[in-house]
C-alpha cells in the first residue's frame, strides 16, 4: 500500500477529494499555539483526532467553503457540516503522488 499522507516536520498534509485541495495537520507543539492532533504514525493507514475543521475562500467560485472531516484508517468520513459534494459521505484518502 503506498503513502496516504506526506509528512514534513511537524506537520502532516493529506489532499482531500472533497475540497480538491491539500489540508495541513500540526502534529507536533509549536511555538505559534497552533492546536495539535494526535496521530497513530501510520502513513498506510493514518488516523488522526479530533477532527479537522478547515474554513477557506474559493476565490473562483467566489464564496467561502467548510470541510469538517474525521480521518480514521485511512479513510474521510465528512461531516454534514462540509460545503462540498462529499458531505455525508466516507472516502479513501488518495495516494500520494
Amino acid at each position: 500500500m503506498s503513502d496516504l499522507i506526506t509528512v514534513d516536520g511537524p506537520r502532516v498534509y493529506f489532499d482531500c477529494p472533497g475540497c480538491k485541495a491539500r489540508h495541513s495537520i500540526m502534529i507536533a507543539p509549536s511555538s505559534t499555539g497552533t492546536p495539535v492532533w494526535t496521530w497513530n504514525g501510520s502513513k498506510e493507514s493514518p488516523t488522526f483526532s479530533p477532527s479537522l475543521l478547515v474554513r477557506g475562500y474559493d476565490y473562483e467560485d467566489e464564496e467561502e467553503y467548510i470541510c469538517h472531516s474525521f480521518v480514521n484508517n485511512g479513510k474521510i468520513k465528512f461531516l454534514g457540516d462540509c460545503t462540498h459534494s462529499l458531505a455525508g459521505h466516507t472516502v479513501d484518502l488518495l495516494e500520494q503522488k
